[in-house]
């Protein structure tokens, strides 16, 4: 598959560029894509929720009032679930929500998800972009320039990209990731993929066999 090379003006250059088909012409697997998003979100957890049970509630340590002659219900501690400020019945504790995916299925699900976006033509690839300091206005300008405006974009840079990941951090909608730690969720969750040229070579490396 091949795609043009876009200038930051928004025109494109007279260059093509050839994306590995063993990467983004793969059959796609549902279910594999699913699998990763889970696995992502759930590692995203900290899993510290925690109520406190009767044994754990201050007071009830003696019974409120006697068994019987009062006309009300028997009661042997307020820490009992139906008092107000009793302890809480099967509530919450502490556990991981840790999930695991085999490194050959992550692989196939990131191909299958950038495969998905090829094929649907939401992915752009566009000339390296290098700021001498952040700036978000050309970094939005540079957005409008190629009609990506207003449009969830992910931006896949090389590494140390300082300048160009704060320019786009406070832009709503945009989310700039080095090439290579962009997740299967990453890839995913936008409505168009933006890659710097020379972010490619970072983004296939890892699948290429």
């Amino acid at each position: 598959m091949q795609l043009n090379v876009y200038k930051i003006d928004g025109s494109e250059s007279k260059e093509k560029i050839e994306l590995p088909s063993s990467i983004f012409e793969v059959e796609p697997n549902h279910h594999l894509i699913y699998q990763a998003v889970r696995t992502y979100l759930s590692n995203q957890r900290q899993g510290t929720h925690k109520a406190k049970e009767r044994s754990e509630v201050r007071g009830g340590g003696r019974k409120p009032w006697k068994q019987k002659g009062r006309g009300t219900a028997r009661s042997g501690t307020i820490r009992s679930p139906v008092w107000v400020g009793g302890g809480t019945i099967h509530g919450p504790r502490p556990h991981l929500y840790k999930l695991g995916m085999t490194k050959k299925s992550a692989q196939l699900a990131r191909k299958s998800a950038l495969s998905l976006k090829a094929k649907n033509g939401e992915i752009m690839v566009v000339e390296d972009i290098n700021f001498e300091k952040p700036r978000t206005k050309d970094f939005s300008s540079i957005l409008k320039s190629l009609n990506l405006d207003g449009k969830k974009v992910l931006m896949l840079t090389v590494k140390d990209n300082d300048n160009v990941y704060k320019s786009g951090r406070n832009i709503n909608k945009v989310n700039v990731l080095n090439a290579s730690n962009a997740a299967t969720y990453d890839l995913v969750n936008n409505q168009l993929i933006l890659i710097q040229k020379s972010a490619l070579d970072e983004l296939c490396k890892p699948l290429i066999k």
